[in-house]
């Protein structure tokens, strides 16, 4: 590996795929962690580290005649903090697989980076709700939306790491029995409203000012009329058109995007795998 800049007292570290960026005139080292499952960061020289941890999306599925909800966005960790050296601990969350019909979607899993007194855990976004189970979804590092049957409420965000998926909405078959989006890391997601399904709830940009989001949550559906939910800013997948048994989209790889939702036999999005980046100035 060619090094711009020879480790002496500067913070450094090996792991993951090393870059270098120039940002106001700082120079900074990034590593980052895109395979699923987990790797080693090296740290041979401690410093003051920047940090984005992002769990992996949760998924959707369909329903007998009704939308499921969207599924929420991964957990989305950022900040900065004093690393010593050591061997850290990464792990890449996989995103929720889709399933079809009125079967259960399933949570996206947790991302994390934990050694020493370190422990940054992103939990994995929460599954929508499939279009027969009026009962709220599972809470996730944002919650997965409700369907329209019995207007299911959307499941519940993590405190700090992500929203509240959108109610499902009952409004009958004239109006495309809606769904919810399911949250983002930015904002919650949107109740289905008539012939409209519910938007997932918007991301976060990392770093601040970069334009790149994370953790966009899925959009909800409709079954026979208007418009569907679209994915929310961060890789959220948009819900199924006004097609009987359509699909969802999935959401997008390394961005911890929820996946959209289905209807009837339709299959649901899966969820987006989550990330790891670290960062630090070297010059």
């Amino acid at each position: 590996m060619s090094w711009l800049i020879t480790p002496t007292s500067t913070a450094w570290a090996e792991g993951g795929v090393a870059t270098t960026i120039v940002v106001s005139g700082i120079t900074y080292r990034v590593h980052t962690f895109t395979t699923v499952g987990t790797s080693t960061l090296t740290v041979l020289n401690g410093g003051n580290f920047e940090y984005l941890v992002v769990g992996g999306g949760g998924s959707s599925a369909g329903g007998s005649g009704e939308p499921a909800g969207g599924g929420g966005a991964g957990g989305f960790l950022s900040g900065s903090t004093s690393i010593v050296s050591g061997n850290y601990t990464t792990t890449v969350g996989a995103g929720g697989t889709g399933v079809t019909g009125n079967n259960i979607a399933n949570n996206g899993n947790n991302s994390s980076l934990i050694g020493g007194a370190l422990s940054l855990l992103a939990i994995g976004g929460g599954r929508g709700q499939n279009g027969i189970n009026a009962t709220r979804p599972t809470t996730g590092g944002s919650g997965g939306g409700g369907s329209a049957w019995g207007g299911g409420p959307g499941g519940f965000g993590t405190a700090g790491q992500g929203n509240e998926g959108g109610a499902g909405t009952v409004t009958g078959s004239a109006s495309g029995y809606p769904s919810g989006g399911g949250g983002g890391a930015g904002g919650l997601g949107v109740a289905g409203a008539a012939n409209k399904g519910g938007n997932g709830g918007p991301g976060l940009q990392w770093p601040a000012g970069s334009g790149i989001y994370y953790a966009g949550g899925g959009g909800g559906g409709v079954v026979s009329t208007g418009t569907t939910g679209s994915g929310g800013l961060g890789g959220g997948g948009d819900g199924c058109g006004a097609v009987s048994n359509s699909n969802g989209l999935n959401g997008a790889q390394n961005t911890g995007g929820g996946g959209g939702a289905a209807n009837g036999n339709g299959k649901g999005g899966s969820g987006g795998s989550g990330i790891v980046i670290i960062r630090y100035a070297i010059a």
